[in-house]
């Protein structure tokens, strides 16, 4: 069912619950937000309410039910009214700027509005009767995060207890706490149009504010944090190519693939071409750089990074995973023949995204265990694909933002099983409480006769 359009004047937190009511649909949860509020005439300052509580509902939306149930007897509630009971309560719990009484009196207003005039006097109740305990009640979430860590960080259990298995509880506890944290916003430059110098000239005159961002695998200058800015698409550095939005720990696998001018090398899942935008910027557009993805509107995707990047050493394929000797579906200016061997190849894997998921909203609800094999299936596909296409000596790069072992140490030891002629020369996984990046893993492999 297509959402509704949004009509002026409607408040962030009835468009909040409308995009929480169509979950159920399969979309997820930034789609549903970014199209509710297209038409809408909201204030900036509306609009980041409305997204603070759509994304704030979602990633404690365990530990809000388990709020609800307590005061229900467990008793299942209508799933309108159980997502303004988990709005009020997210209000009242996790944002400190509004004040209570207000919260409550638009959630029985919004109740009323939403067809469930009859329930808004329960609403009323069930959120007053956590006014009143909320100071108690806010120390049982606190003791929640060590007795039930699953519900303390709103995780699913079994993905909170093979966390706390692999690395600790505090590590553990770490990572669940960087999820439920907005994610910040990082700038790499993009040298192919504009030095670090120039670009920090200009972010000064388009108001924004920057921070420095020092890491081993990347040079000084080269990834800033926007601190403050406008909206990216008004910014004149944006729309000219200068920089792309990229976090950081996402350049490990580009600089183990140590790209060169001059050299062939496939991207062999590219969209949506963060890396290998930068593969180009490290290859000073020299070369051929080949860039496969199994969409067309992926490539398309591709291919328009590339150009306002000014990326022109690229051509873009779509074809299956078998299919590389497909027509390009854009060509780029670099044209010629393709390859049919080369020097070194990126399989950034699709993967569980565990990695990333506080970037990801409502991925900890849909991703399962059973994924996990699906997953190790495909991307050992891609490995042994990868290594036919690979000249005699050359270096194939293996990432995914995963952080399972499953995805990433299982299936490079088992694709070395199977193809005697690669050996690991290196391998590293990047957590976010020990990198403060991204979760990431990166392998890189050689080949010689």
């Amino acid at each position: 069912m297509a959402l509704l359009k949004i009509v002026s004047g409607e408040n962030p937190r009835e468009i909040a619950a409308r995009v929480l009511g169509r979950r159920e649909n399969g979309r997820f949860i930034e789609d549903l937000l970014e199209a509710a509020m297209a038409d809408s005439a909201m204030s900036q300052a509306d609009r980041r309410l409305c997204q603070e509580l759509v994304y704030g509902v979602v990633r404690w939306q365990a530990t809000l039910d388990w709020l609800i149930a307590r005061k229900t007897q467990d008793r299942p509630q209508k799933q309108g009214l159980q997502n303004l009971l988990r709005l009020g309560l997210y209000q009242i719990f996790w944002l400190e700027r509004i004040p209570d009484h207000a919260v409550v009196h638009q959630a029985v207003e919004l109740a009323r509005r939403s067809g469930f005039g009859p329930q808004s006097g329960f609403i009323n109740a069930v959120l007053r009767g956590y006014l009143r305990e909320a100071d108690s009640t806010r120390n049982t979430l606190e003791r929640l995060k060590t007795e039930q860590p699953w519900l303390g960080y709103s995780h699913p259990e079994w993905l909170a207890s093979r966390w706390q298995s692999r690395w600790g509880q505090t590590p553990a506890a770490a990572l669940m706490t960087w999820n439920n944290t907005p994610p910040r916003t990082f700038a790499r430059v993009n040298t192919l149009k504009a030095d670090p110098g120039k670009l920090i000239e200009q972010w000064r005159d388009e108001n924004v504010e920057y921070d420095f961002i020092r890491r081993a695998w990347f040079d000084d200058n080269v990834v800033f944090e926007l601190k403050a800015f406008p909206p990216l698409h008004r910014l004149d550095s944006f729309r000219q190519g200068f920089f792309y939005v990229q976090d950081p720990g996402t350049l490990l696998a580009v600089r183990e693939l140590a790209p060169a001018p001059g050299e062939s090398i496939l991207d062999l899942c590219a969209a949506p071409g963060g890396k290998l935008t930068y593969i180009a910027q490290l290859m000073r557009n020299e070369g051929a750089l080949v860039a496969h993805d199994t969409a067309v509107d992926r490539v398309r995707l591709i291919a328009e990074n590339c150009e306002r990047l000014g990326v022109t050493c690229v051509r873009m394929l779509s074809s299956g995973p078998a299919g590389l000797a497909a027509p390009p579906v854009a060509a780029s200016p670099a044209g010629g023949d393709l390859p049919k061997q080369f020097d070194k190849i990126l399989v950034d894997a699709p993967c569980s995204n565990t990695g990333v998921m506080r970037r990801r909203i409502d991925l900890r609800w849909r991703v399962r265990p059973a994924e996990l094999e699906r997953l190790r299936r495909g991307q050992l596909a891609l490995l042994q694909e990868a290594a036919g296409l690979l000249k005699p000596v050359g270096s194939l790069v293996y990432s995914t933002c995963s952080l399972e072992p499953e995805e990433n140490e299982a299936v490079v030891k088992q694709f070395l099983e199977t193809h005697g002629d690669f050996s690991l020369e290196s391998q590293r996984e990047l957590t976010p409480f020990a990198d403060g990046v991204d979760g990431a893993y990166v392998a890189r492999l050689l080949r010689r006769p």
